[in-house]
């Protein structure tokens, strides 16, 4: 028997695996060594009970077989706090344990399905950890194949919810997939044909929302809206809340710019100027319906923020006090109040605010909610909710309280291009964007990455007060870098003045530190983070 976790005194608990057996018989025939492995069917693990084993079992005694997708690693993660690498470790984990021929949002229980929303809020974070170009490419395919003729998209790829039944289509968040997961397939690998293919698709979701909503605003429908964000039982405040009709209509907007986005890419000009004017009508809408001149949004939720400040939907008047908010709400909790939608964005949004710091305080946080309450716990995986293993030991509802649910981890994106510094500058990473942001307490990170011109990596170091900044550039590649905090008098690459080191070119002071360009190549960057005198 197959189990993901033991309760509290240590016993098997399967309640959450709901109607799935998770079971495995062999009988076996005698003769000699006989070998087996199950060829129909896989199964999501983190104990195995075996019962009828003849002799004495011993760990030599089973070998586990990993299984998933043709996807091989391109991407590694490291720094300073060991939690976090274990984070990174659980991320990854839960990729191999659903990228199983289509991504799927958790290949324990009755239901390993190819559920959309997971997907599309995952989807720049398995692009750094695996090379998923040709897994996205069929899916995708898929999407389109199983897109309703009206444009709809189902819950689930493959669609087996949905079939002649009313519902199952249409979710926001969920059907953006059919746009957002085409988007970033061609962010991270740099090629059109992800955008030509699934371009119809992609237009095909946007004119149906438009359908519902001819004036900007998607009011009512079936969504899941912000799913399992954070709840309490607390009467005065029940929890971060955030109206579907909200979330529908930044969807709308979001998935509308990246179809003008990619019509500009593939060279439909008069496509891409119809959706362009048609997300100004959006954004005027939702302004007018969500947002006050004050500068509050929706039910002030972290959600709320999160979503209308990452999508461009409020005017350049508001964003600063927008900004303000969501950090106030931040400081107010001290935690996470996201579910699936808000997730992904939250850490972007605070630290293009500024507030990395909030970034880093979120991060670190070890108790309930956090990304490292579960690690604490003995997580291998990313959970499906942010307390699937309570304080006190019991469970969440276990009619859906899977241990293997890779949503959360999308957090591995900001770890990555954010903490580590290391982004894109253009589509493929033929120019890198190199901008380490450190914060907390902690003295090291590193990302390395296998890009489709070679290796690049950003790694930086901090000891003794002195900042040290490896980097590697590929082939035929360049790099836009910003060296935090540093003076243009007190840096230098590889022992030589910046100002005049080869291979580096446009050195300027800027509010952010110190900014320049490479060619490809290794550099070595070192700066004193404290004045000297």
């Amino acid at each position: 028997r197959h189990i993901e976790v033991l309760d509290k005194d240590g016993n098997v608990y399967t309640a959450n695996l709901r109607g799935a057996k998770q079971r495995v018989e062999y009988t076996l025939k005698g003769g000699g060594e006989e070998v087996y492995e199950p060829k129909f069917t896989f199964q999501g693990f983190q104990y195995v009970v075996v019962e009828g084993w003849p002799g004495e079992l011993t760990p030599d005694g089973l070998t586990g077989i990993v299984i998933h997708s043709d996807m091989p690693v391109t991407g590694r993660f490291e720094c300073s706090n060991p939690l976090v690498n274990q984070l990174q470790h659980n991320i990854l984990w839960g990729q191999k344990g659903n990228f199983l021929d289509v991504p799927t949002d958790c290949p324990q229980r009755d239901e390993r399905l190819g559920w959309t929303g997971d997907a599309h809020v995952f989807s720049r974070t398995a692009a750094f950890n695996m090379d998923v170009a040709g897994f996205y490419t069929k899916w995708l395919r898929d999407v389109a194949a199983d897109q309703k003729p009206d444009g709809s998209v189902p819950w689930v790829i493959p669609d087996v919810l949905s079939m002649d039944r009313p519902g199952g289509v249409g979710s926001t968040a969920w059907a953006d997939a059919a746009v957002v997961i085409p988007w970033n397939t061609y962010l991270a690998y740099g090629d059109r044909r992800v955008l030509e293919i699934q371009y119809p698709s992609m237009k095909a979701w946007v004119d149906y929302v438009h359908s519902k909503a001819p004036d900007g605003l998607w009011m009512g429908g079936t969504h899941f809206g912000d799913w399992l964000a954070y709840a309490t039982t607390q009467s005065d405040y029940p929890g971060a809340t955030t109206s579907k009709d909200l979330i529908a209509t930044a969807f709308f907007g979001f998935s509308t710019d990246l179809v003008a986005r990619a019509a500009r890419v593939l060279g439909r000009d008069d496509d891409a100027r119809q959706y362009e004017e048609l997300f100004r009508t959006i954004s005027g809408a939702f302004q007018r319906e969500f947002v006050t001149a004050t500068g509050r949004v929706g039910e002030n939720t972290q959600t709320a923020y999160a979503l209308a400040l990452e999508f461009g939907l409020l005017p350049e008047a508001l964003r600063a006090e927008a900004e303000r908010r969501l950090a106030a709400d931040v400081e107010a909790f001290g935690h996470i109040t996201t579910g699936f939608v808000g997730t992904s964005y939250l850490p972007f949004v605070l630290t293009r605010a500024g507030r990395v710091d909030l970034v880093y305080r979120l991060l670190d946080r070890t108790d309930y909610p956090s990304w490292l309450y579960p690690v604490t716990k003995g997580a291998t995986t990313i959970w499906e909710r942010w307390d699937g293993l309570k304080p006190d030991g019991s469970f969440q509802d276990p009619g859906m309280n899977s241990f293997n649910h890779y949503a959360y981890g999308a957090v591995g994106d900001w770890m990555v291009r954010v903490m580590a510094g290391l982004d894109q500058a253009e589509p493929g990473y033929r120019r890198l964007l190199v901008h380490p942001q450190p914060g907390g307490a902690y003295t090291n990170a590193s990302a390395t990455l296998e890009t489709m011109y070679g290796t690049a990596s950003s790694a930086w170091r901090l000891e003794n007060d002195v900042m040290t900044l490896d980097i590697v550039v590929p082939p035929n590649a360049s790099a836009a870098v910003v060296l935090p905090g540093a003076a243009l008098e007190i840096v230098s690459e590889s022992g030589v003045p910046v100002a005049s080191a080869p291979g580096v070119s446009d050195v300027r002071a800027t509010d952010r530190g110190v900014e320049l360009s490479t060619g490809s190549g290794t550099y070595r960057f070192t700066w004193p983070t404290r004045p000297t005198h």
